[in-house]
């Protein structure tokens, strides 16, 4: 198994900006890892409306299109140490173990992480961060949205 003697950290920041707007709304986010043919590797992270009535926020998942349509369509939510609320404005920042779960999968090679974000009475967007995977190597790429998203940061490390 690829990375399973190299523990490590994924560490992304995901910057969500303060926007100036009448009705706002915090924005579902879904992050994965997509391998060099576009396939799903893994899914890392929803946020979305979990504490709803009813699992009220989980029909509007659809809404994320790019990440429902690849994957989230066929999942059963919520999904332990995926799923979690919504984030606030500013800059906010999840870590994996990369010797554990999906990561730990991952072949050497070419990838990136996929940040979509869809808001209610607002827009959608989606920032690519491709990067090189090898277990046990350092690694860092950046990337930045225009409107939904602002930067967005993902370092690797021992």
């Amino acid at each position: 198994m690829a990375g399973a003697a190299h523990a490590g950290t994924l560490e992304l920041t995901v910057e969500l900006p303060k926007l100036s707007v009448a009705e706002y709304h915090r924005p579902y986010v879904a992050i994965w890892i997509e391998d060099a043919s576009g396939k799903v590797a893994a899914n890392l992270s929803v946020w979305y409306g979990t504490g709803l009535k009813d699992g009220e926020g989980e029909k509007w998942l659809k809404d994320i299109r790019q990440w429902w349509r690849r994957t989230g369509r066929s999942l059963d939510m919520p999904i332990d140490g995926v799923s979690s609320p919504t984030k606030p404005p500013g800059k906010n920042t999840v870590k994996f173990d990369t010797s554990a779960g999906p990561i730990a999968k991952l072949a050497p090679g070419e990838y990136k992480i996929i940040v979509e974000a869809a808001r209610e009475v607002g827009g959608k967007e989606l920032v690519e961060l491709p990067f090189k995977w090898a277990p046990g190597a350092e690694a860092s790429s950046t990337a930045a949205g225009k409107d939904e998203l602002g930067a967005i940061t993902l370092k690797l490390s021992k």
